[in-house]
């Protein structure tokens, strides 16, 4: 139970009335020397930082702090704080991109923000307006935005996080936390050429569990899998295919939902991905995956490269192992894909499993026709040279 909630008028009101997070109140301290940009070329995911980021903190007895921008610097944490010690920290993923009619757009934020309180939650740190968190973004990329690389597939990317920084040892919540968000541009995740990766299933050790954290972004979901991934690539794979129980579920591909597409006996295609049932992360990806295949089925939208008249019946369904060998077997397993903020959509070729490989169909560009179309209409709309259902947001400024 949230020791506080916001109200959405400035207040966080529970056990006492503190102030919410308020972006009206930020200071904005520019550093004196900005950095030289590297050639976008150079550019690995992750590894480049802008020069501003946005921190507050938050304290119980006075609520959050006025938020400042200021030069991106080191935190200072003590090491008895509970995200050092308990992995209370959670976090977004999101992009922004400069379109061809020069403005900066997010895709589809209020997802993000959303998911940031649910994590938030669940791991009993203190709340924040989502509003507030999302104005604050905004305003940073306005002060960083001549970091936002002006060539298609570039993007900045934006990571909010939150920690909990209450000091003890004590096995309990945080009721401190300090927010900071940071920006760092972005090209291709994968440097393969459009190739397709390669997966490897395994199932002696799980990304998440029913009633754990699956469905939530928290930093404790990602490193328990680092071991198992160096693992896979000792063996020639690029990623892991997460499974789960004696059935050997399908859940994820690394830290990207999957889909898969399967031939039907009438010719049309179905599209699955596993259902959101607590070891899934909701991803921003996943459900605009989803939304497109409705709407390109119901008519709406005719998806790039496909025909008008072709069918994706969409479905959030379990499927196993046993399902994939099948599929493949019978000549319907046509396409699987990853998808999330950081690689949008990438082809998966090959997927490991008991020292044998279910080797799928190959495409010239990399990318199976479905996968493409997705990947295409989602880049166009993050764009901005599409526009659908309001979900590139223009950042003023």
């Amino acid at each position: 139970m949230a020791l506080w909630k916001s109200t959405g008028n400035g207040t966080l009101e529970g056990i006492s009335h503190v102030a919410d997070l308020d972006a009206s109140k930020l200071t904005v301290t520019l550093s004196e020397t900005l950095k030289p940009i590297p050639p976008p070329d150079t550019w690995q995911f992750g590894n480049i930082m802008t020069d501003h980021m946005v921190v507050a903190e938050f304290d119980p007895e006075t609520g959050w702090s006025d938020p400042e921008i200021k030069p991106r610097a080191p935190l200072s944490i003590d090491p008895a704080s509970s995200c050092v010690q308990y992995g209370t920290t959670v976090f977004e993923g999101m992009k922004a991109y400069v379109g061809p009619d020069g403005e900066t757009r997010l895709f589809r934020p209020d997802m993000n923000m959303a998911r940031l309180a649910r994590s938030a939650e669940r791991m009993a740190l203190p709340p924040f307006s989502t509003d507030q968190v999302l104005a604050l973004i905004k305003q940073l990329i306005v002060v960083d935005r001549r970091w936002i690389p002006l060539l298609s597939e570039h993007s900045m990317y934006i990571r909010p996080t939150l920690m909990g920084t209450r000091m003890g040892l004590s096995v309990a919540a945080s009721d401190h936390a300090t927010l900071c968000i940071f920006l760092s541009p972005t090209g291709p995740y994968f440097r393969s050429g459009g190739k397709s990766i390669s997966v490897l299933a395994v199932f002696d050790t799980v990304r998440a569990w029913p009633g754990g954290t699956g469905g939530h972004k928290v930093a404790l979901n990602y490193s328990p899998g680092f071991l198992p991934l160096r693992t896979a690539q000792k063996q020639g794979y690029d990623q892991i295919l997460w499974l789960l129980g004696d059935d050997m579920k399908v859940t994820e591909a690394g830290a990207m939902n999957i889909f898969i597409i399967v031939r039907r006996d009438d010719g049309d295609v179905d599209l699955f991905t596993p259902p959101l049932d607590g070891t899934i992360l909701p991803g921003v990806t996943r459900d605009s995956v989803l939304a497109l295949a409705e709407a390109h089925t119901a008519g709406e939208i005719t998806l790039p490269g496909l025909q008008k008249t072709s069918r994706i019946h969409a479905s959030e369904r379990t499927f196993t192992m046993d399902d994939l060998s099948r599929w493949s077997s019978d000549g319907k397993l046509l396409e699987a894909f990853g998808a999330g903020t950081a690689v949008i959509i990438t082809s998966i070729g090959k997927i490991g499993f008991k020292g044998e490989n279910i080797i799928l169909p190959e495409h010239k560009s990399g990318l199976g026709p479905i996968a493409n179309a997705f990947r295409t209409r989602i880049l166009d709309i993050q764009e901005g040279k599409e526009v659908w259902k309001n979900w590139g947001v223009v950042v003023d400024g």
